[in-house]
C-alpha cells in the first residue's frame, strides 16, 4: 500500500505518536546556567564582560522564585528562562570561541570587535530583565496598595474599629503571673 492509501484511509493506520517534550527548567535549573556562565568566565574575560554577566546574574537570581508571577505561558517569564539557559551561554560561549586578541581587537562588524558586540548583547540583555523585574515589582507594589485600599475601606466604618484615640489612658494588659509589673507571692 501507498501513501495515497494510507491518506485516505484504504491502508492501516499506525497510533499517532505523542512527543514528548523535556520538562520546564526549574529555578534551581535556570540558576545553575547562570552559574555555570559566571564559571566559565572567571579569569577569562575583561572585567568589562564580569560586570555585565554579574548584573545579569544577580536579576536572574532576584527573578527565578517570581517566575511564577508571570504566568505560565508569559512572554516575560520565557524571556527569563530563555536568557539564562540559552541567550546568555550562547553570548558568552561565542566569544570565548575566539582566540582572545582576535576577539578583543579585530573589527569584525561596523567598526566594532566581539568584545564590544558581546557588551552590547549582555547590556541588552541587562536592560531587558531590568524592565521585567521593575515590572514584577511593580504589579506586586500594586497589588499591596490595592490590599491596603480594600482594608481600609472595609474596616473605616465597621464596627470593630476604633477611634484615633482609643486606648488612651486604659491600663495596659500585664504579663502572666505580674501584678502591676511586680512578681505575685
Amino acid at each position: 500500500m501507498g501513501w495515497f492509501q494510507n491518506l485516505f484511509g484504504g491502508g492501516r493506520r499506525r497510533p499517532s505518536e505523542v512527543p514528548v517534550l523535556p520538562p520546564a527548567p526549574t529555578s534551581a535549573d535556570i540558576l545553575a546556567s547562570v552559574d555555570a556562565v559566571q564559571a566559565q568566565i572567571e579569569g577569562r574575560v575583561p572585567p568589562a564582560v564580569t560586570a555585565r554577566v554579574n548584573r545579569i546574574a544577580r536579576t536572574v537570581d532576584d527573578m527565578a522564585p517570581r517566575l511564577d508571577r508571570l504566568g505560565g505561558g508569559s512572554a516575560q517569564a520565557h524571556t527569563v528562562v530563555a536568557t539564562a539557559t540559552s541567550y546568555l551561554p550562547e553570548a558568552v560561549g561565542g566569544y570565548l570561541r575566539l582566540p582572545r586578541d582576535f576577539a578583543d581587537t579585530r573589527a569584525v562588524n561596523r567598526g566594532k570587535t566581539s568584545l564590544m558586540i558581546l557588551c552590547d548583547q549582555l547590556d541588552l540583555l541587562g536592560v531587558t530583565l531590568d524592565k521585567i523585574s521593575d515590572a514584577v515589582s511593580r504589579a506586586d507594589a500594586a497589588a499591596l496598595v490595592a490590599h491596603g485600599q480594600f482594608l481600609a475601606e472595609k474596616f473605616q466604618s465597621s464596627s470593630i474599629a476604633l477611634a484615633p484615640d482609643a486606648g488612651v489612658g486604659t491600663a495596659q494588659p500585664q504579663a502572666p503571673g505580674t501584678l502591676g509589673g511586680l512578681e505575685r507571692p
